[in-house]
């Protein structure tokens, strides 16, 4: 007797997606809470636990998302790890992916602009003092790891050695998308060894573009008429995460520029205590909105509700034109990819990518103190991760303990 198939139900697909969604959620959450170090080793940890240890997406798939992102304005791993849950979820999963990735490093800057005068500088700095080795061993394995994977032609190996050291000596803003363009241009010329597909129509979904110009302008002629400090903060930091490239290293200085020196929401002193404190912190830099929007908001008899609203209007202005501005992205770079000429790209892409890792763990180790302990500290983060035993957040946890104990 023929054996008949049946077709899987599809309540049960359903529950499968949204237990493998809670899953994802709980990791992005784990991630907010031990992603030390900035972007790069923000990406280090994502590769190892949402690459190699869950197989959400591949290395390359990884490499293509981060990339895309550093050719945008806005804050990277924040926009990186959205599109991840975009990919796997749509724009729900997509949504709650970026609220548990921000909201640790919001919720800790808002109280940090709320009770800044109470804090001891000198229990934080002992708090963090064992967190940059190992955060830049997270960058040195990951660089080792997508180098491995991508060093494929003599082409790639070029471009992550021209890409690092241009990235290295030339710290500027421009610099990142600009290589990245570049190296994707280089490979573009290989299409013609790929083999023909059959193309889809083009198909270019404008919705979140035109949304994220429509509060850019919405918010620019709202804030100038009414003049409410709330609504001129939202215009305040939309406008900076639209339009600057670089993320928070780049951030900061206009930042400062801007509330300090210009509008005086806060002193210097109170400015350098916050970014050196989003420096220490989990998650993404860019968190510094909130501790800003708190402080701004602190006269003018607005008191404690005031400063909340301030540190919230300060946190969704910050981070929402990256999260249209991915949505918007991911859609149209799916659908590009389908052409040979964009995959024989996407080579070059990777392999800047790769380089620009390696420039980042180089620029990472370059401020740290020349000590034993941190040498040791990195060389063993970087050799424990090899072993691929120990979860990242112990390796976080045990140096966040030992600053305290020693």
């Amino acid at each position: 007797m023929e054996e008949v198939q049946l077709a899987p139900h599809p309540r049960r697909g359903q529950r499968t997606r949204r237990v493998r969604g809670l899953i994802f959620l709980k990791d992005v959450a784990a991630l907010s809470l031990s992603s030390f170090g900035g972007p790069q080793a923000h990406i280090a940890m994502m590769m190892r636990l949402l690459v190699e240890k869950r197989r959400y997406l591949t290395t390359a798939e990884l490499l293509e998302i981060s990339a895309l992102c550093q050719i945008l304005p806005g804050p990277a791993s924040t926009q990186t790890i959205t599109a991840i849950g975009f990919r796997l979820g749509g724009p729900n999963l997509a949504y709650l992916t970026a609220l548990l990735w921000v909201l640790p490093s919001v919720v800790i800057m808002t109280v940090a602009g709320i009770s800044i005068s109470y804090l001891d500088k000198s229990l934080v700095a002992r708090l963090m003092q064992y967190i940059q080795p190992v955060a830049v061993g997270f960058v040195f394995y990951s660089a080792y790891k997508i180098g491995r994977k991508v060093v494929q032609t003599k082409t790639s190996t070029a471009l992550i050695v021209a890409s690092a050291l241009i990235a290295y000596f030339f710290q500027l803003p421009w610099v990142l998308p600009l290589l990245l363009l570049i190296g994707g241009l280089i490979t573009t010329f290989r299409y013609r060894n790929l083999p023909q597909q059959e193309k889809k129509t083009l198909q270019i979904e404008w919705a979140n573009g035109i949304l994220w110009l429509a509060v850019l302008l919405v918010a620019a002629v709202v804030g100038s008429y009414t003049k409410l400090l709330p609504v001129r903060l939202f215009e305040n930091f939309y406008r900076n995460s639209s339009l600057v490239f670089g993320g928070g290293q780049v951030l900061a200085p206009l930042f400062y520029a801007e509330f300090v020196e210009f509008k005086h929401y806060l002193s210097g002193p109170e400015f350098l205590s916050g970014y050196g404190l989003t420096q220490a912190l989990p998650g993404p830099n860019f968190s510094l909105a909130a501790y800003i929007g708190a402080l701004a908001m602190r006269t003018g008899g607005y008191g404690l509700s005031g400063q909340l609203l301030g540190a919230a209007v300060g946190a969704v202005g910050i981070f929402l034109p990256g999260t249209l501005l991915i949505f918007f992205a991911i859609r149209f770079w799916d659908h590009l990819k389908q052409y040979r000429v964009v995959q024989a790209s996407l080579e070059g892409i990777n392999a800047v990518a790769a380089g620009l890792v390696w420039a980042a763990a180089l620029l990472l180790y370059h401020p740290l103190p020349d000590t034993t302990i941190n040498i040791v500290l990195v060389v063993a983060t970087f050799l424990v991760l090899l072993w691929e035993k120990i979860p990242s957040y112990i390796l976080v946890g045990v140096a966040l303990v030992a600053g305290v104990l020693f």
